[in-house]
């Protein structure tokens, strides 16, 4: 008998189409059409006795994307792939963790998002005990949509520094979330010290010479900076497991709450308005140290330039003081904590995944280029208003 398939197709975005054939030469088959907002589900139910028919999975590239999910009924009207394995007719769907009723009903987000997982490990011949513990369960409990298991998969085949920071829990969150994760350090680190330079000599002009030695300081500062600012607001794919029951509410609190404030978040996963703002606070203390750090380092390097200066050119014109070390490294801890975290959060969060990503996901080199160039103006601007904040303060003095 010719088999009888209905499908519902939602176009998401455009990266993939997963095709499915259901073959089942043992009984005849029947038709429950549904509708939802959902991507593609194929359904097939067919009457089978002592057995499934086989799967083929197949993937083929297309400018629109479709999520095919298939489920084959394993005796009555449960689905087989929903967990319904057998018995009386009806829809009973027993293994539905939902809580059973009609078989054809819509799946939550984590069955959705476990199907397709599971559907591009097939494709690509992997099985959950050949990836990592964290990505095996964090796929079982239905927390990783099937885009996010194929971008882990061809990171994992890539080059030796992908591989070799897959290793470690965060860079691995962090490069699943986003493959352009290493591309964005580099551009950070790269124009870091160039456009903060620049910066400098807009502001000082004919006495930046005369004032080499705070410049130096504030290109060091940023430098030690720059790695953070990239990777704490980074979105990231939580792989964490659950807290602790026994852990305080505010740990409790600030451990649910995202990388990013603005990031999307997956489905099967949201984030309250309370949470996003937490993801501030928790970066702007992490940045506030990271700034303190880094300044500390940055003004007793530099001061040790400006003694070394003063016992070699004794007859020196210029005179230039020692930057107060503790009143520069607190300013820049709050400069770090207000400006830059909000700075890279917006940026990482709402330019470059809300906006940039999605126009542009297709083209990697042109998305690389608009990051650049993004990231490039950030800093520079950053830059600006450091030199602004720090005159205004009193730390730094214009000659």
């Amino acid at each position: 008998m010719a088999a009888i398939s209905s499908c519902f197709f939602s176009p998401t975005n455009p990266s993939t189409v997963v095709t499915t054939l259901v073959s089942n030469p043992i009984g005849p088959t029947k038709l429950t059409p549904s509708f939802h907002n959902s991507p593609i589900n194929l359904t097939l139910k067919s009457p089978v006795h002592g057995g499934v028919g086989g799967v083929i999975i197949g993937r083929r590239q297309n400018p629109f994307q479709f999520s095919v999910f298939a489920s084959v009924s394993g005796g009555g009207g449960d689905d087989f792939i929903k967990g319904g394995g057998g018995g009386g007719g009806g829809g009973g769907g027993g293994g539905d963790h939902n809580g059973g009723g009609d078989g054809d009903g819509e799946d939550n987000a984590e069955d959705k998002n476990r199907k397709e997982a599971l559907f591009v490990l097939a494709e690509a011949g992997r099985s959950l005990e050949s990836l990592p513990a964290d990505v095996a369960a964090a796929i079982q409990a239905g927390r990783l949509p099937g885009i996010v298991v194929e971008r882990f998969l061809r990171m994992d085949t890539s080059g030796w520094l992908t591989k070799w920071l897959l290793q470690f829990g965060p860079f691995k969150e962090r490069l699943m979330a986003d493959d352009l994760f290493l591309a964005k350090v580099g551009f950070e680190c790269f124009v870091g010290v160039f456009t903060k330079t620049a910066a400098e000599y807009d502001k000082r002009r004919e006495k930046f010479f005369d004032e080499l030695e705070v410049v130096f300081c504030d290109v060091v500062m940023a430098i030690i900076a720059d790695f953070m600012l990239v990777y704490l607001p980074a979105p990231t794919v939580s792989l964490r497991t659950p807290v602790a029951v026994n852990a305080g509410a505010i740990s409790r609190f600030f451990y649910n709450c995202p990388d990013n404030a603005f990031q999307i978040a997956l489905p099967g996963t949201s984030y309250s308005f309370v949470q996003r703002l937490g993801s501030i606070m928790r970066n702007g203390a992490k940045l506030f140290a990271v700034g303190t750090t880094s300044s500390l380092v940055g003004t007793t390097v530099t001061n040790a330039v400006i003694n070394a200066r003063k016992v070699v050119d004794k007859d020196g014109e210029v005179e230039v003081e020692n930057m107060p070390v503790l009143s520069t490294s607190a300013a820049y801890g709050v400069y770090m904590a207000v400006s830059s975290n909000l700075r890279y959060q917006l940026l990482a969060g709402v330019i470059e995944q809300r906006m940039l990503e999605p126009l542009f996901h297709q083209n990697k080199v042109l998305l690389s280029a608009l990051c650049f160039a993004f990231r490039t103006g950030n800093t520079y601007l950053g830059s600006l208003l450091w030199v602004d904040y720090a005159r205004l303060i009193g730390i730094q003095k214009a000659h």
